[in-house]
């Protein structure tokens, strides 16, 4: 296949009404990506869709929850009719939560942090996967985080659930391996988005001076990261992580 096999091809990105999400569905447009940003802030993920469509490709912004499996069967029932069944699915749709030690964290927010980041994953890709072994050509990645290999104090859920998201990968990697079918992960560092900038305004200057790097990631720094993952380029890359952290780890 040519190295332009993403051209015409649809891609869903959940999450992808802002920050890394955004930048995600922007990145895959520049390769001519059709484009079904599906996100809980509705709006969010139409004016993504709007930013995309100025690329000059198709794009759809879609409204639904990842955790709800009904939900996400009918927002891809409406991709689907409208653009097309996606061939490339980015994992990308998360919460931070309340800082809390391990001790005290509740069920509930442990409950939370799986449903949205595990479960949504198994909803956005049990849901699409046929398809792409039917046509023998699809790109799976799934947005982890740093804290899956370093912990991260006071975020012993998150960590936890990005940690099984490895797990997902690594399995469907070897289970769609030989189909024309690659499965990844994107583990970022500290990245600054929407959702992180109000936490990083107290740490920025210590953690820029700690970083090999000096300096935070930003939301395209992951988005050509994943842009690389699912093109033609990567065809030989599967069950992998890529982190860009600034030097943050290099294991």
């Amino acid at each position: 296949m040519s190295a332009d096999a993403m051209a015409g091809k649809v891609a869903l990105v959940t999450g992808g009404a802002r920050g890394i999400g955004r930048a995600i569905c922007l990145a895959l447009a520049r390769e001519g990506t059709v484009i079904a940003a599906l996100d809980v802030n509705g709006p969010g993920a139409e004016e993504t869709a709007t930013l995309a469509r100025e690329l000059g490709v198709r794009a759809l912004g879609v409204l639904a929850d990842v955790s709800d499996h009904d939900a996400v069967k009918s927002a891809l029932a409406r991709i689907r009719n409208e653009l097309g069944d996606p061939a490339i699915v980015v994992c990308n749709a998360g919460i931070a939560g309340e800082p809390a030690l391990f001790r005290d964290e509740t069920k509930a927010a442990w409950k939370r942090q799986f449903e949205v980041h595990v479960d949504g994953a198994f909803h956005s890709i049990h849901e699409t996967l046929h398809p792409m072994l039917q046509s023998g050509w699809g790109r799976i990645v799934i947005i982890s985080s740093i804290a899956a290999r370093l912990g991260w104090r006071g975020a012993a859920s998150y960590a936890a659930a990005k940690g099984a998201l490895l797990g997902l990968m690594r399995t469907l990697a070897l289970e769609c391996a030989g189909k024309g079918i690659t499965v990844n992960a994107v583990l970022p560092g500290i990245i600054e988005t929407e959702m992180s900038r109000t936490a990083l305004v107290k740490v920025r200057e210590k953690l820029e001076a700690a970083l090999p790097m000096k300096r935070v990631g930003r939301p395209e720094d992951i988005a050509n990261a994943v842009a690389f993952l699912c093109s033609e380029r990567a065809a030989y890359v599967t069950g992998q992580c890529i982190s860009p952290n600034g030097g943050m780890w290099m294991g």
